[in-house]
């Protein structure tokens, strides 16, 4: 872990938000490969996602940088399940979320709440 540099206070808001978005992207994009009709389809949204999942983990690792594992995993990997069952799911591909997944979105919120608490 790095300390006193003076980037970690700008540098761990946009990682977060490129590890969150560019799960997405990535999931999103695994998800039209399974739709494809053709096999240029599915190839193209494989090599999409692939990179952008590449995105995630490089930000992954820099997070590492300045916070422990024990925490960053946790609040990246709940983003991620939040991220793309809003950004994905909802509203790109319309899949009906019932009040029971919502629930459960909720309490991943309050758990990255709880590991990323200070104290």
């Amino acid at each position: 872990m790095v300390t006193g540099d003076p980037l970690q206070g700008a540098a761990v808001p946009v990682l977060l938000v490129l590890n969150l978005a560019f799960n997405a992207i990535a999931n999103a994009s695994f998800k039209l490969s399974a739709l494809g009709g053709s096999w240029q389809s599915f190839l193209g949204w494989q090599v999409a996602g692939n990179l952008a999942g590449f995105i995630t983990v490089i930000s992954l690792t820099w997070l590492l940088r300045y916070h422990p594992l024990h925490i960053v995993f946790p609040v990246t990997t709940g983003l991620a399940v939040v991220g793309v069952q809003v950004l994905a799911a909802a509203r790109l591909f319309h899949e009906p979320i019932g009040p029971r997944q919502w629930l459960g979105t909720l309490l991943i919120v309050l758990g990255i709440l709880f590991i990323g608490g200070r104290g």
